[in-house]
């Protein structure tokens, strides 16, 4: 075994689980296996095969164009980013421990698989393939715990917007939509579903609410953030099948409507030592955090403007920070249950972190949070105060406003960008940054409306 594609090969052709996996095909009548890859953007793409060629599949895997990565992204000058048409292909070998048959049609089951560098490729042949976010957050947590001995879990908190046929709701002038009890019970189809479906996929669903017109949190518990990662992966999937079966739409879109709060992801984080959360003193009950949570926390808002372009990945995610009085963080602080906070200490040991936004990719927030906290307990980075009263008046540094300020902080910041493989952070602000020159060369309505009669 000389190569990382070489070992999880072995892996998969010598493991216990092959049998498990086997035999569940076998009592739920499995016939097809979907191979899914993420994305740097945190989609999914996926190849469909018959499952009787499951054990040449779990050696040879599966092939994918490696621009499948980067979403087929094609520049304003029509370079394929990523590699041109000319490039070689990737291998995606499947993780036996995400086997997962779809609720909703048992014929089909799932892997989530890891990319790797083609056998033939001269010198880096069967490496782990850069753009790999989900060997890449692997490896980052692997050395994150063998240099300090912890473990980061995290839970996520996915907002998403549902739109369609009979889901509109009355909100008074001046009210709000959440948490009204008729208003979830409108939603009582698709939570029914997604919930059920949700279960059966292995997420462990604890509670949700109905936060504003049209947008509903349902929420699963907290685990190593790999598990999460993968799960957040999943509950996406299966969110957009429910809305399928519903007859609507649904959307990860950050910011739907200005007026409105927008979708956000926040991820509630800790750190373990075996069966210790290390942000709690012993013996306290008041809101607090340890050394150990202050110390992260500061390395966190050391680094909150410089991993900005990862965590709100969208032109659209930055209306969320413009839209005063809905909820989204404005400036890198720190308060104690205070929700204008960038980081709130929600529960005792728990930090909650409120820039992340629905169309994050999971597997990139949690690898760039593992380098800023380990560089706040390096170098024991003091957070300041906490926050008092509302942060809109407070003196914080301001985070990035548009995409392009948060790829510039980016881009500056070398433990943020140092964190991901080089070629990915590459590819990563090359479609970014394309991204956001569309944005500033689109005419849209509101060029339209201010100017076109004005002038």
């Amino acid at each position: 075994m000389n190569t990382a594609l070489d070992a999880h090969r072995h892996l998969n052709t010598t493991d216990a689980l092959i049998g498990d996996v086997e035999a569940t095909i076998a009592e739920r009548g499995v016939e097809f296996i979907y191979y899914q890859l993420v994305t740097l953007s945190g989609r999914m793409v996926a190849k469909v095969v018959p499952a009787n060629h499951l054990r040449r599949n779990l050696a040879k895997g599966v092939q994918f164009h490696r621009t499948a990565l980067t979403d087929l992204h094609v520049d304003r000058h029509g370079v394929l980013i990523g590699g041109g048409e000319e490039a070689a292909e990737l291998t995606a070998l499947p993780d036996l421990t995400t086997f997962a048959v779809l609720p909703w049609d048992t014929s089909v089951a799932r892997f989530l698989c890891n990319a790797y560098e083609p056998e033939h490729f001269p010198g880096v042949g069967g490496e782990s393939m850069p753009l790999c976010t989900r060997s890449v957050l692997h490896t980052a947590h692997t050395a994150f715990t063998e240099a300090t001995g912890l473990v980061l879990k995290s839970g996520c908190e996915p907002e998403m917007t549902w739109y369609g046929p009979g889901l509109d709701v009355y909100v008074r002038p001046g009210g709000g939509a959440a948490y009204q009890a008729a208003n979830l019970e409108l939603m009582r189809p698709i939570f029914k579903q997604v919930i059920t479906y949700a279960r059966s996929m292995g997420l462990d669903m604890i509670e949700g609410d109905y936060e504003d017109s049209g947008q509903l949190e349902l929420n699963w518990m907290f685990d190593e953030c790999q598990l999460t990662a993968d799960r957040l992966i999943t509950y996406r999937q299966i969110c957009h099948q429910v809305a399928r079966e519903q007859g609507v739409k649904a959307s990860f879109m950050p910011k739907p409507a200005q007026g409105r709060m927008g979708n956000a992801c926040h991820h509630n984080i800790s750190l373990w030592k075996d069966t210790e959360n290390t942000f709690v003193e012993q013996g306290r009950r008041d809101l607090h955090l340890s050394k150990t949570g202050l110390h992260a926390v500061g390395g966190i808002l050391a680094h909150a403007a410089g991993s900005t372009a990862i965590m709100a990945s969208t032109v659209n995610s930055y209306k969320r920070f413009w839209d005063l009085g809905q909820f989204a963080p404005a400036s890198a602080n720190w308060g104690l249950d205070n929700r204008t906070c960038t980081a709130r200490i929600s529960s005792v040991g728990r930090i909650e972190y409120k820039i992340p936004d629905a169309s994050v990719n999971p597997y990139l927030s949690h690898t760039v949070l593992l380098a800023a906290i380990k560089d706040g307990l390096d170098n024991a980075i003091d957070p300041g105060e906490p926050q008092a009263g509302n942060s809109v008046a407070g003196t914080h540094p301001a985070l990035p406003r548009t995409l392009g300020d948060a790829l510039t902080a980016f881009q500056a910041d070398p433990v943020i960008s140092g964190a991901l493989p080089a070629a990915l952070a590459e590819q990563y602000t090359a479609m970014k940054f394309d991204e956001w020159a569309r944005a500033c060369g689109a005419v849209t309505d509101f060029d339209r409306d201010m100017y076109l009669e004005f002038l």
